[in-house]
C-alpha cells in the first residue's frame, strides 16, 4: 500500500470505516473518536461478550460476525486490529480483494494524529493513567480537545457512572485542526512502545513518564527499549515540547540523549527532583484523598489533592497539569486563570478500568469490612510502586495480593525484581504465568510455582495457587481470619491476565454468606 493509502480524509463526516476486531479496547476507543467526528461505523468480532460492548451500544453500534458480506459497497476504509491476518479473516480477504485502502489500529491513530494539534503520552508505566487524568482535566476547559486512554476512565463520562475510553469537548465537534478564526483543535493519546507502535503516531508535545526494560521478546535489552523511547520523542517537531519524569533514571537518560540529539526540543521536568512549576512535595493523606503541592513558593499552582491512591499517581497528576497547562498557552490563554478549575478536576478523576478499581466491598462472617481491588500492574516496578501506595492510602488494611505475571519472556528476565516487589503485602498468593500466544510455554525457563518459590525469599508469607479456584479458597480463608486492623481487609487481584476472576469469586462468596 502506498502511503496516501496508510491515510485517513480530514473530514471524516460522511465516510463509512469497517473497524475487523472492534471490541479490542483501543479499537472501541478509535471507533468513538470517529464516531465523534461524524464518521459511519461498522464492524465485526467474535460472539464473546467484552465490556466494550457496552461502549459500542451507547454509539447503537454493535459487532457483526466475521464475514465477507460486511464489507459492503458503500464501505470506503477499513481498520483492523493485528490479531487478524488479511489473508485468514473473511472480511480482510473481501476488502483486500476489492481494493479498498486498510489500515492496522496504530496507523488508524497515526492518520488521526495527523487532523489535529496531537500530543502522545507515553511510557513503560502510568500512560492510561496519566491519559485519564488529562482528559479528565481538558474535560472541564474550555479547549477544543478530544482525547484516547487505553482503558475506560469513569470521568470521561457524561455520568461519571459506566465510563468511557474518549472524552471529547463540544468544542471539538465537527472541528477541523485550524478554524478560520486560527484557533486550533487539540487531540491526546495514549501511545504504546510495544513493537514501536507509537511511531505511527505525530506529536506536537509529549508526555514521558518512564523507561525501563519491558517487552523482553520484542526489547531483549535495556538499550533496546530505550532507543525506541529516543526515537519517539525525536518525531517531536521544531521547537516541540517534552514533560518528563525526573524521579524516573530510564526518563532522564532517554532525554538527555534526545537533547544531544535534538537541542531545539523543550524539555520540562516533573517530580520531587524537578525543578521550577512541577516540583512535587508530598503532604498528607487524609479522608481518602492524598494532598500534594506542585512548584515552589510563589511559582506553580500550589496545594493540590487526589482521590486515588499512590504517590506514583500524583505524579502521573503532575504531568496531566503541566500538559494541560501548555495547550492553554498553545491557545493563547493564561493558566493562571483556570487554576481553580484544575484542581477541581483533579478531585474528579477516580481512576480507570483495572486501575486501582474498586470491584465491590463486602463482609467477612466476623463482620470485617474487605474492599476487593484490581489492578493492571503488570511489571515490577509497577507493581511495588502501586502497592507502596495501597499501604499508605488503605494504612489500617490487612492487604492481600492475588498475583498473575505476564508472558514467560518478561518473568524469567525480571525473576527477582518480580519476586521482591510485593513488600508492602501482608500475604500473597501467586497464580500460574498468564502467557502470550507467542510464546512456547512448554520451553519456558520460569513457572508461577518458580515465582512463588522465589517470592517467599521476600515475602515470607507467600503461597502458589495455580488455578482461580484454588486462589480463591486460600483467600478465603485467610479473610475468615481476624486482620488485627482496625479497617479490615483490602484483597487486590494484580496482573495484565484475567485474575480479576478470583476477586470476582472472593466477592460473590463472602456476599453470599
Amino acid at each position: 500500500m502506498s502511503v496516501q493509502e496508510k491515510s485517513l480524509p480530514q473530514d471524516v463526516r460522511g465516510v463509512h470505516i469497517h473497524f475487523v476486531g472492534i471490541k479490542g479496547t483501543g479499537m472501541a476507543a478509535l471507533v468513538e473518536i470517529l464516531y465523534a467526528r461524524g464518521a459511519v461505523i461498522t464492524g465485526s468480532d467474535v460472539t464473546e461478550r467484552f465490556y466494550t460492548d457496552e461502549i459500542l451500544e451507547k454509539l447503537h453500534l454493535r459487532a457483526l460476525p466475521f464475514s465477507e458480506e460486511n464489507i459492503t459497497p458503500d464501505v470506503q476504509y477499513v481498520i483492523y486490529s493485528s490479531a487478524y491476518n488479511p489473508e485468514k479473516n473473511p472480511d480482510l480477504i473481501a476488502a483486500v480483494r476489492k481494493g479498498l485502502p486498510m489500515l492496522l489500529y496504530t496507523e488508524a491513530l497515526g492518520a488521526v494524529s495527523r487532523s489535529a494539534y496531537s500530543c502522545g503520552i507515553c511510557g513503560v508505566h502510568g500512560k492510561t493513567t496519566t491519559t485519564g487524568l488529562t482528559g479528565t482535566i481538558l474535560k472541564s476547559l474550555d479547549l477544543p480537545s478530544q482525547v484516547l486512554a487505553g482503558s475506560i476512565i469513569a470521568s470521561f463520562d457524561g455520568n461519571g457512572l459506566s465510563g468511557s475510553c474518549t472524552m471529547t469537548t463540544p468544542q471539538f465537534v465537527a472541528h477541523k485542526k485550524e478554524n478560520s478564526d486560527g484557533e486550533k483543535a487539540y487531540f491526546v493519546a495514549e501511545t504504546c512502545e510495544y513493537q514501536r507502535h507509537f511511531m505511527s503516531f505525530c506529536p506536537q508535545k509529549i508526555i514521558l513518564t518512564s523507561v525501563e526494560s519491558d517487552h523482553q521478546d520484542y526489547y531483549p535489552t535495556y538499550e533496546d527499549i530505550r532507543n525506541a523511547f529516543v526515537d519517539y520523542l525525536c518525531k517531536l517537531p521544531q521547537g516541540g515540547e517534552v514533560f518528563y519524569c525526573a524521579d524516573d533514571k530510564g526518563a532522564v537518560e532517554t532525554v538527555g540523549i534526545v537533547k544531544e540529539k535534538r537541542p531545539d526540543i523543550q524539555a520540562v521536568p516533573y517530580g520531587t527532583t524537578a525543578a521550577g512549576d512541577y516540583h512535587i512535595t508530598f503532604g498528607r493523606t487524609e479522608n481518602g484523598r492524598q494532598y500534594f503541592s506542585l512548584g515552589t513558593v510563589g511559582n506553580g499552582i500550589g496545594e493540590c489533592a487526589l482521590s486515588v491512591p499512590g504517590e506514583h499517581n500524583v505524579r502521573n497528576s503532575a504531568a496531566a497539569i503541566a500538559l494541560a497547562t501548555a495547550l492553554l498557552r498553545t491557545a493563547g490563554k493564561n493558566p493562571a486563570d483556570y487554576t481553580d478549575t484544575i484542581k477541581s478536576a483533579l478531585l474528579n478523576f477516580a481512576g480507570g478500568k483495572r486501575r486501582s478499581e474498586i470491584i465491590g466491598r463486602a463482609k467477612t462472617a466476623s463482620g470485617e469490612d474487605v474492599i476487593v481491588l484490581d489492578d493492571y500492574g503488570h511489571h515490577p516496578t509497577a507493581i511495588a510502586t502501586t502497592l507502596t501506595g495501597y499501604r499508605t492510602f488503605y494504612k489500617n488494611h490487612k492487604i492481600i495480593v492475588d498475583f498473575m505475571s505476564h508472558t514467560y519472556t518478561r518473568t524469567a528476565a525480571l525473576l527477582e525484581e518480580f519476586a521482591s516487589s510485593f513488600g508492602s503485602a501482608d500475604m500473597v498468593i501467586i497464580n500460574k504465568i498468564y502467557g502470550s500466544a507467542r510464546e512456547d510455554a512448554s520451553k519456558a525457563p520460569v513457572t508461577g510455582e518458580i515465582l512463588a518459590r522465589c517470592t517467599q525469599k521476600y515475602n515470607k508469607n507467600t503461597v502458589y495457587a495455580g488455578e482461580f479456584d484454588e486462589a480463591a479458597r486460600i483467600a478465603l480463608a485467610e479473610l475468615s481470619k481476624p486482620s488485627g486492623k482496625t479497617d479490615g481487609y483490602l484483597f487486590v487481584t494484580m496482573g495484565a491476565g484475567d485474575n480479576w476472576k478470583v476477586g470476582k469469586k472472593v466477592l460473590e462468596s463472602l456476599s453470599g454468606q
